[in-house]
């Protein structure tokens, strides 16, 4: 007796292969040439030189010259072509925007942290309106994506997650010609959470610190340079002895510019034991971890979690939202305060120079709270004097 036909198939009919993913396709129910994206289901209509579908089942071979052209876009051999109708896709605005990030990993004028933050961000768009066209984007559909991810609780994430949004819509308007249609989106107000770093918590922290990340704290604390996209950056090559001491020579991806700055003794005195570990042209950073390779944003995050957690630190109010972006906050505070020279604290635009920021991000951030250059001329302005032995 014949076994029943396997359900799923007509009986009798022979199983034939699909064409392989990425090539062109021909869709009976429109009459269009497709291609689908790897990794994905959604289909992309191909498009001739013209911007119009490209229709009928005998026209093979230009949907094939079509598919090839797109490829050849996505390796920026070729410049766009127009979509149907003149209309762009949000994805493909995700996608310019990712492909220029990229670019400039590549050429040191964006660092990698923005680009994998970016690309993630903007995956996660495309999940959500990838297929509509730019001319149909709203600002509600942008408020409603990101209100859709409860795990974005704070304004300074969502104001993260925005600013990289409209960073692409505006390249592409800037690049592409297409207009955003995000002008006048409004992202949640700056709030810098400034953690200052008290005597008693740096002491702490470096205590349960093994030695490497003991080292890459202290620096950081004492320099506040941002940690991973500076300090762990740190070679031999970018230190320089000067009669006077000892000057690092910093270079910023997140700004592109590169900074000379001088140090204070402790860390010339830790800076020069770590040279010993680094000569010159070994490629090796100063500052590494146990397995000899430098401090990673997860490396360190992760690192300092579990001290958080090892000291308590994760039940108290204040303490608990530490983070290694603290170090920098303290060095800002103790410069601002006269810590290290008598409590004569320095000026707005020197902290800038020093901790690269411009004089209005280091005021915004810092100089409101602790600047005693801005809150000094208000107590005069009103008649109060210093106590006697302060600055």
């Amino acid at each position: 007796m014949a076994d029943p036909p396997k359900r799923g198939r007509r009986s009798g009919r022979p199983k034939t292969r699909r064409q392989s993913h990425g090539s062109a396709w021909h869709w009976r129910q429109t009459d269009c040439w497709y291609y689908t994206l790897p990794g994905t289901n959604k289909r992309i209509p191909l498009l001739d030189e013209e911007g119009a579908r490209i229709r009928g089942k005998d026209n093979k071979e230009q949907a094939r010259l079509a598919l090839a052209r797109v490829k050849l876009v996505e390796q920026g051999e070729l410049p766009a072509a127009p979509t149907a109708g003149g209309e762009w896709l949000v994805a493909r605005v995700c996608s310019e925007y990712i492909q220029y990030c990229d670019r400039g990993v590549a050429n040191r004028t964006i660092s990698a942290d923005h680009r994998a933050t970016a690309t993630s961000h903007l995956n996660d768009l495309c999940k959500f309106c990838g297929a509509l066209p730019v001319a149909q984007l709203k600002k509600t559909h942008i408020r409603t994506w990101v209100e859709s991810h409860t795990g974005w609780k704070s304004p300074a994430t969502e104001r993260s997650v925005l600013a990289i949004v409209i960073a692409a819509f505006n390249y592409c308007q800037d690049n592409h010609d297409v207009p955003s249609p995000l002008k006048g989106l409004k992202k949640p107000a700056s709030k810098p959470r400034l953690h200052s770093l008290s005597k008693e918590d740096e002491e702490a922290l470096l205590k349960a610190a093994d030695p490497p990340f003991r080292d890459f704290l202290f620096a950081a604390i004492h320099t506040g340079l941002r940690p991973f996209c500076e300090l762990a950056r740190l070679k031999t090559e970018d230190v320089e002895e000067s009669p006077r001491g000892m000057l690092w020579r910093v270079y910023a991806s997140k700004t592109g510019k590169t900074r000379k700055i001088p140090v204070r003794p402790e860390v010339a005195e830790l800076t020069r034991r770590l040279l010993e570990t680094a000569p010159k042209g070994s490629g090796k950073p100063l500052f590494r971890t146990v397995t000899g390779k430098a401090w990673s944003k997860v490396h360190g995050v992760v690192r300092f979690c579990a001290l958080r957690k090892k000291l308590g630190w994760d039940q108290d109010p204040v303490r608990k939202r530490y983070s290694c972006y603290s170090c920098r906050h303290t060095f800002a505070h103790r410069m601002l305060s006269g810590y290290w020279n008598g409590g004569a604290g320095c000026s707005v635009e020197t902290l800038a120079e020093l901790i690269g920021d411009t004089p209005k991000v280091a005021f915004d951030h810092y100089g409101r709270e602790w600047g005693q250059h801005y809150r000094e001329p208000l107590w005069n302005a009103i008649g109060v004097k210093a106590p006697a032995g302060n600055a």
